[in-house]
């Protein structure tokens, strides 16, 4: 496997910055634009993805990367919640939904596959009765 330099090269970074455009795209329009909560709170959310991946990547361990792979992951469970709201305000159609929806659940795929690989890289250490953990760096 290649070794990942900056965090613009995760494949999972790289759709929740799609993921966030097509976000604030839709929450310019109309009456989404109009309700400050929603609007808000999604379009945090959504960032908030992107900032995880990149703030865990210079985490200096796969076990933080995996801490700020979980925030990411349910900043992404958290934006399909708010888009059954904005479908059930009429702020976004059946087929926005759907799509907004499928693409969120593409960055969930795409961090649940990245946390199997950094999980698969701790190393467990038994000494007697005591278990180390240890992990190894993806930058070295």
């Amino acid at each position: 496997m290649a070794v990942i330099e900056r965090f613009e090269e995760i494949e999972a970074w790289r759709e929740a910055r799609n993921l966030t455009q097509q976000i604030y795209h839709v929450t310019r329009r109309g009456a989404f634009n109009r309700d400050l909560g929603l609007r808000d709170q999604i379009q945090r959310a959504t960032v908030s993805i992107m900032a995880n991946i990149a703030e865990g990547f210079d985490g200096g361990s796969n076990r933080e990367f995996i801490r700020y792979l979980g925030y990411a992951l349910r900043s992404a469970t958290e934006i399909q919640s708010h888009l059954y709201v904005a479908l059930d305000q009429g702020y976004i159609d059946k087929e926005r939904f759907r799509a907004l929806y499928q693409l969120a659940t593409n960055v969930k795929n795409l961090i649940h596959g990245f946390l199997r690989y950094l999980r698969s890289r701790i190393v467990v250490k038994r000494t007697g009765a005591r278990m180390k953990i240890m992990t190894t760096n993806m930058k070295n």
